[in-house]
């Protein structure tokens, strides 16, 4: 009586693989389960149930969450208006300007959403797009996670109208060396600093094997005819198209790790 083969088991491969269910990639000599049926293999962490689908990853809104603030102030602030001119109010609102702080809020739904649209336009099975992602325990969230061959980018857009982005280098010989950002002559270095924050999450989540990179994208802003674009603290100040340039880059990331990535980060990080 032939015995019966078992339909997978537990080996370490010989040879490097490619996990069929997350698409991680799995280096030889990796303890992976072998499928017999499909010649395939998969992590031993995922699940044994070969017809589950992937979870279904919300890829998010630009500027949903920005936007939604925005409405919620102008609301408060009209409110409080007809709380306090009930016989004038609608004169009022007719001919009066949202505050600063409120329309500040509108300024960068905008830039979200444009961006947004272009990242869109530019999206593959080589660069997946997260958009408005919330970071848990926190009320902060992340504008937009790109994930192309060259690694993941954390893409935070700035819609500054006509004003210039400048670095400016202190010391560096006797003191030590600093780096800030100005933009239109005011010291903006807090954004960089918001940046690298996004990094230190998005570092928790995928580990420290891959590639993570840094972006502030000035959206209307005054830049020079010719280059004008820098890097601070690791982290790259650019134009939307200097960015689609950059983000044209090659790397380490093969298509199914872009795809493992972008789900990971999808569930990590709900839309806001």
């Amino acid at each position: 009586m032939t015995a019966e083969i078992a339909p997978q088991k537990q080996m370490r491969l010989r040879y490097a693989g490619t996990c069929r269910l997350c698409g991680l990639e799995l280096a030889a000599r990796t303890l992976a389960v072998y499928e017999r049926a499909s010649q395939t293999v998969r992590c031993v962490d995922c699940s044994e149930d070969t017809t589950a689908e992937p979870p279904v990853v919300d890829p998010g809104t630009p500027g949903a969450s920005a936007r939604r603030e925005y409405q919620r102030r102008r609301a408060k602030d009209e409110q409080a208006i007809r709380d306090r001119h009930p016989r004038t109010a609608r004169l009022r609102l007719a001919l009066g300007s949202e505050r600063r702080s409120t329309k500040s809020w509108a300024t960068g739904a905008t830039g979200e959403e444009q961006l947004g649209a272009a990242l869109e336009r530019k999206a593959s099975n080589r660069l997946r797009v997260l958009h408005d992602r919330r970071i848990p325990g926190s009320r902060a969230n992340i504008d937009h996670i790109v994930v192309t061959p060259a690694g993941v980018w954390v893409i935070d857009p700035k819609r500054y109208v006509d004003q210039r982005p400048v670095l400016r280098v202190e010391g560096g010989v006797v003191r030590p060396r600093t780096e800030r950002l100005f933009v239109g002559g005011r010291n903006r270095t807090p954004l960089v600093e918001g940046v690298e924050k996004q990094l230190g999450v998005l570092r928790e989540i995928v580990g420290s094997d891959v590639p993570l990179r840094g972006v502030l994208c000035f959206i209307e802003a005054s830049w020079p005819v010719f280059g004008g674009d820098f890097r601070i603290r690791e982290i790259d100040v650019v134009w939307p198209r200097r960015l689609h340039a950059i983000l044209d880059e090659e790397g380490p990331l093969v298509e199914s790790r872009i795809e493992q990535l972008y789900q990971q980060l999808g569930l990590a990080l709900p839309p806001a």
